[in-house]
């Protein structure tokens, strides 16, 4: 007789039929361990412990050996209590196999093979026909290019509708994909409250920014700094927009890499970071120096389709799972609140709340303004609308998108709460809130489903890879490089260089992603909220130069300096006690984070704060020529 571990909700009640002589047969399957088995009862119930597993019964079953039959039982602590309690990292039950053919009264001989959950051939099928299908199709979707304005913008010829969904799948990352659902399982649905903010932030936009580009005809979100303050300011911006999303976007392509290679090793392949990197790096960067911007936003149509199926599809899969009354249950644990007012805290701890209503609307607001309206990044695709009106549905519309979007990924954090019966992280075997949908992906789905969805977590970070791909080259050719060359391209070289600066920053997003090994890397940390240190200082630029006629270059490059300046302190030195108050420590131990109670401003507050100083300090010191600008007007 052998004995293992295996899911109790893949056991399956059998009775035998009234005066069936014999054993009945009853079947189920384990796909995790990897081990088939055909059930054998002499009548009753085969299993006779309630299922308290996260798994559904699998009707498959492969050939045994003639004769053996499984038993299926509980486990007995001392005392005499049953053990509920998963005694490795996926099973909760225990299976006993005797082999009938060898004596009536078998002997026994037990022994533990722990489950290791795996993905199955099709499951690698499937994600190799997807990277191999989207170097394809972005390849002939991209067509041919003249110059670089087709490279760049698509001759501003893209549908508004396809330019929204590539706006919203290149701000949806992987981190977006595996941690919003780890929000609502940990917490509530106020994430949600954030969309409003960004909603309001994009209507402003579209009514105060673009007509700005489109009004100059504009390739680059930092050229409008360039006709406005000179070379200096907008070369300024566009270096601080190349290291930005280089270290914002090499962390991220690393951070993909991480829930990959736990997946990959719980599946017996062993993957390094360096080979997963390379592998989405190559593939990503295929169809954008061939494709340009067109093919980046065709593939982000496809991409967005994938992951949004397949966050569907798990829905699907847990809304037939999950217990009945799961509603009642998560509303009674305070799980389904959309709301937080944040009345309940001081006022100064509201400030660390980022949250909260107001906090989402108002700071929510200026962060999407800076994100959407400063942004290479997202401005280049507004930019390659037909009209000025196209871009403006496109970048509202995106806004819209998001909001069913994040409530998309929240309800699989809610239903994953519910199907694991509202165990903590530590109780699943994990570490992270972000290992739970990754966690379900291999266990709870069938084979091929899996590595959908899989390949949906990939085409998330192929889709913020390949656009940040194509607006670095944008930037670094139409910002710096003809400014330092001094002359003007031909069509034909200006696409020569455009693609060799594309394939230049794909090979350096690849090595800057492999220098890592963990996520404890400090740079890793700084790379997720690099963007809170320059969107106030790069939205403050902008305003300044549409508000305040009197500031010239020279002052807005101290104001731009300053504000980035002023966020690291802020950032890193400014935390609030409960009981001392607003203190500047500059980055305090865990140790004495952990026991004085401190926390930071709430990260929608960064850019609010950036601008604010921008704006202040570039009026200041517009002041000392102030009375040369009215001579100058008279």
């Amino acid at each position: 007789m052998r004995k293992f571990d295996a899911c109790a909700r893949w056991g399956r009640r059998t009775t035998a039929p009234s005066g069936a002589p014999g054993p009945t047969r009853g079947r189920w399957h384990c796909r995790h361990a990897g081990w088939p088995a055909t059930a054998a009862t002499t009548g009753g119930v085969q299993n006779r412990r309630e299922p308290t597993g996260p798994h559904r019964p699998v009707r498959r079953v492969v050939p045994r050996r003639a004769g053996a039959r499984v038993r299926v039982g509980r486990r007995r602590l001392e005392g005499g209590q049953e053990d509920r309690k998963p005694r490795s990292r996926f099973c909760a039950l225990t299976v006993t196999l005797s082999d009938a053919r060898r004596a009536p009264r078998p002997s026994l001989l037990s022994f533990h093979v722990p489950l290791r959950p795996m993905l199955t051939t099709l499951d690698f099928v499937v994600l190799t026909v997807y990277l191999l299908g989207v170097a394809a199709f972005g390849v002939w979707a991209g067509g041919a290019q003249e110059s670089t304005e087709d490279y760049f913008l698509g001759g501003r010829d893209l549908p508004w509708w396809a330019v929204c969904f590539s706006v919203v799948a290149t701000e949806t990352s992987t981190l977006t994909v595996v941690g919003v659902p780890a929000v609502a399982y940990g917490g509530t649905l106020t994430f949600l409250q954030i969309t409003l903010g960004y909603l309001v932030g994009r209507i402003l936009v579209g009514a105060y920014v673009l007509p700005r580009y489109y009004a100059g005809q504009l390739e680059t979100a930092y050229a409008f700094l360039g006709d406005r303050y000179g070379s200096t300011m907008q070369g300024a911006a566009s270096v601080t927009f190349l290291g930005t999303r280089l270290l914002a976007d090499g962390v991220r392509l690393f951070a993909t890499a991480i829930p990959l290679k736990v997946i990959a090793n719980m599946s017996g392949v062993d993957a390094t970071y360096f080979q997963i990197i390379l592998v989405i790096g190559v593939a990503t960067a295929v169809y954008t120096l061939v494709g340009g911007i067109r093919a980046v936003v065709w593939m982000d149509v496809v991409q967005m389709g994938l992951y949004v199926g397949g966050a569907l599809a798990a829905i699907g899969f847990l809304l037939g799972d999950v217990p009945p009354g799961w509603w009642g249950k998560a509303a009674a644990a305070g799980k389904t609140n959309l709301i937080d007012l944040g009345l309940d805290a001081s006022f100064g701890r509201w400030w660390t709340q980022p949250y909260t209503l107001g906090t989402a609307v108002v700071g929510g607001a200026i962060f999407s303004m800076a994100s959407h309206g400063t942004d290479q990044l997202i401005v280049q695709r507004l930019l390659a609308c037909r009209s000025e009106a196209d871009s403006q549905k496109a970048v509202v519309g995106s806004a819209l998108i998001v909001m069913v979007q994040f409530a998309l990924f929240l309800g699989v954090g809610l239903l994953l709460w519910a199907h694991y019966d509202g165990a903590s992280v530590e109780a699943l075997g994990l570490q992270r809130g972000d290992e739970v949908f990754p966690k379900y992906i291999i266990e709870g789905l069938p084979a091929g489903l899996s590595g959908l969805i899989l390949a949906g977590i990939v085409a998330a970070a192929m889709s913020s890879l390949s656009s940040s791909l194509n607006a670095l080259a944008s930037s670094s050719v139409n910002d710096l490089y003809e400014r330092i060359s001094g002359h003007s391209m031909s069509a034909d070289r200006g696409l020569r260089v455009s693609r060799l600066l594309t394939l230049f920053w794909g090979v350096v997003f690849i090595g800057f992603a492999s220098l890592f090994q963990d996520s404890s890397n400090p740079v890793v940390e700084l790379g997720l909220s690099i963007a809170s240190f320059t969107y106030g200082g790069l939205l403050g630029a902008f305003l300044l130069g549409l508000w305040h006629r009197g500031t010239r270059q020279v002052d807005a490059l101290v104001a731009f300096v300053v504000s980035i300046g002023v966020m690291v302190l802020v950032i890193f030195g400014v935390w609030h006690s409960p009981t001392e108050g607003w203190l500047f420590v500059l980055n305090p131990s865990d140790a004495r984070v952990e026991a004085a109670n401190l926390r930071t401003i709430g990260w929608p507050w960064y850019t609010a704060l950036g601008t604010a100083v921008n704006l202040v300090i570039g009026s200041v010191l517009a002041l000392r020529h102030r009375d040369a600008t009215k001579e100058g007007a008279e």
